[in-house]
């Protein structure tokens, strides 16, 4: 196993850069990791950034200085998701191997860009896909290959975002389609790159509803943002900020720079994102799948099933509820005509049940061994985003949306 230590430049210093992939990185990949570089439009949020994560990288307000000045080895994008292409691109013609939060970008044009430049390039895109990692996902994805129900023919995935979780997205830029592409792509390439790595094909064809119900206009009142509302006791939603010194340090005082407020209304009139959202999809492989997103929950977590010629696997993860919750999930493996075995994998520590460790091992540890096919690339970022924009464009357009339609892949890659 290689002893190198890569010089590593962070892109975007919020929550996730500064947390994941700055003071966490660190805590445990020191030997791996250097950082030669710490970016960001807001400098005084690069600063207390910087400080959070324990580094003294200088600090770059622009990508092409740092990477003509840094010269880093490994660029990791953790910006705004419709930033990352024009990042990555920069990032891969400098030479460097580039590691980026997920999506992997937002619209079709986007992806065909991003995939045309590693082509030319040769550089490496990793896409962090972290819920891959997670014990239990390993876990389903060992019974799949094992063929432990036959042929699988159609898959029951749903996921629920409780009232802190789902309503932060409407606090921030996520809230904005041409921010985020909606939560079709923000959050469910997350669920869509799991269905396609679990089922081991690509999807040809989606359908899809979205809705606002709860957020945006539907709010019974509303302001710019929580600390200068006036109807902090009546709102339900009602966030104080500078009780988190983490949030408020990253995000506070560094809003005078640029204007960018952590905690602004849920309910303002110009949130343009559904946040109800259905979709059926249609694989290569034959499988069929119903899939649901609702962003305003007593729960959080999700229920999969999958069903085969042979049986049937089922999960109900608990992440967070409002009752007492066990510390471990229970996959259910039932077999036609057979008994019901109940597979209880234990939750261990650190972000997505210990998902983010198992990701930073095999980014940043050569010779990591990978049986599950758990690392994800550049292709497998560009087909779950797919996903999510023909689901939104199928919300849009009141039809099915083939993937092909999208135009998001190089000529000789097909779908």
């Amino acid at each position: 196993m290689s002893d190198e230590r890569h010089r590593v430049a962070l892109v975007g210093t919020g929550h996730r850069g500064a947390g994941m992939w700055g003071k966490e990185l660190l805590a445990g990949w020191r030997d791996r990791a250097e950082f030669v570089a710490v970016c960001d439009v807001n400098e005084l949020r690069a600063s207390h950034a910087r400080a959070e994560v324990g580094t003294n990288a200088p600090i770059f307000t622009d990508v092409d200085t740092m990477l003509a000045v840094a010269k880093p080895e490994i660029v990791i994008v953790c910006t705004r998701d419709d930033t990352h292409d024009e990042i990555i691109v920069k990032a891969l013609e400098a030479g460097c191997r580039v590691i980026t939060e997920k999506p992997m970008t937002t619209t079709p044009e986007k992806c065909r860009r991003i995939l045309e430049a590693e082509i030319r390039t040769g550089r490496q895109i990793d896409v962090t896909f972290n819920y891959r990692f997670a014990p239990t996902a390993a876990r389903i994805k060992q019974l799949l290959m094992e063929n432990a129900i036959g042929t699988v023919t159609s898959v029951d995935f749903h996921w629920y975002l409780d009232t802190k979780h789902g309503a932060d997205y409407f606090r921030r830029w996520h809230a904005y389609e041409k921010n985020s592409g909606s939560l079709f792509v923000h959050k469910s390439t997350h669920h869509f790159d799991l269905l396609n790595w679990y089922l081991d094909s690509t999807a040809l064809e989606v359908s899809a509803f979205g809705t606002q119900r709860n957020y945006g206009r539907n709010g019974p009142f509303r302001g710019e943002r929580c600390m200068t509302c006036a109807h902090t006791q009546e709102c339900d939603f009602y966030l104080d900020i500078r009780k988190d010194p983490w949030l408020n340090t990253l995000y506070d005082e560094p809003a005078e720079v640029d204007g960018y407020f952590r905690d602004g209304c849920l309910y303002r009139e110009d949130i343009d994102i559904p946040d109800t959202m259905t979709a059926m999809l249609r694989y290569e492989n034959g499988v069929i799948v119903s899939y649901s997103l609702n962003t305003y929950m007593p729960i959080e977590g999700h229920h999969l099933a999958f069903n085969g010629t042979k049986g049937r696997i089922e999960i109900r993860q608990y992440e967070r509820q409002a009752f007492e919750t066990p510390d471990y999930d229970e996959i259910l493996l039932m077999k036609n005509f057979g008994k019901v075995e109940r597979i209880r994998v234990p939750h261990y520590s650190g972000g997505h049940f210990g998902g983010d460790d198992r990701l930073r091992d095999m980014l940043f540890r050569p010779g990591t061994p990978d049986p599950l096919g758990q690392r994800a690339g550049a292709l497998a970022g560009a087909m779950s985003m797919l996903c999510g924009a023909a689901a939104l464009a199928s919300v849009k357009q009141g039809r099915p949306i083939k993937l092909k339609e999208l135009g998001g892949l190089p000529d000789g890659i097909q779908i």
